[in-house]
């Protein structure tokens, strides 16, 4: 799941013509622009170095907007956490999700299809279809725009929500266990994956 989630890509045909308007032309471009660097990157070959597998993380990871991801998947529980609390989850959340997204670089050269990019104001969803070993999968992205720029809060993969998959987990951990038992976990978890992915935050 977390590797699918980073699949926010483009490269493919576009189901638009006349009628997409200039916000919806704008994160069109902004996401093939993004998934053009990636695979500039990717090339040919599966040897990366430490200078390429920082950028790839970096562009992968750069258009989510973690904060507000922590905070829709913790709920009712955000309100109870002091600002330390806040920032160490949020910062732990983003580096497991960041170290995750390295695990599988080869998904980053799926086919993408644009079916639609619908913006009201300064919101935006867009629903696309990924191609990746011969498998096509709806993938669907919530996006704001704050401060000029539009950044990703949930994405839906063949129909479930990662914000809500998120949610149940680490809200189910802290009714039945609390808090400082997710953090635990958490870290345990970005211990695991950043070693596997060569220790690169």
């Amino acid at each position: 799941m977390l590797a699918a989630l980073l699949l926010l890509s483009g490269g493919g045909s576009t189901a638009f013509g006349q009628g997409e308007s200039a916000t919806a032309a704008e994160i069109r471009q902004m996401l093939e622009n993004r998934d053009q660097h990636i695979k500039s990157i990717l090339g040919e070959t599966d040897d990366y170095t430490a200078e390429q597998r920082a950028q790839l993380k970096e562009l992968v990871n750069g258009v989510i907007d973690f904060r507000v991801m922590s905070q829709r998947a913790l709920g009712p529980h955000w309100a109870d956490l002091s600002t330390d609390q806040r920032g160490e989850f949020v910062s732990v959340f983003r580096e497991v999700v960041r170290a995750q997204s390295m695990s599988d670089l080869g998904v980053y050269n799926s086919a993408v299809t644009y079916d639609q990019i619908d913006v009201q104001r300064d919101s935006a969803f867009v629903r696309t279809q990924t191609k990746y070993e011969g498998r096509t999968t709806p993938v669907e992205y919530v996006l704001e725009r704050r401060e000029d720029e539009w950044r990703a809060e949930d994405i839906i993969i063949d129909g479930v929500s990662t914000v809500e998959g998120y949610a149940r987990s680490f809200q189910t951990v802290i009714r039945t266990r609390g808090f400082d038992s997710l953090m635990k976990s958490l870290r345990k978890k970005r211990d695991e994956v950043t070693s596997e992915a060569g220790g690169g935050r």
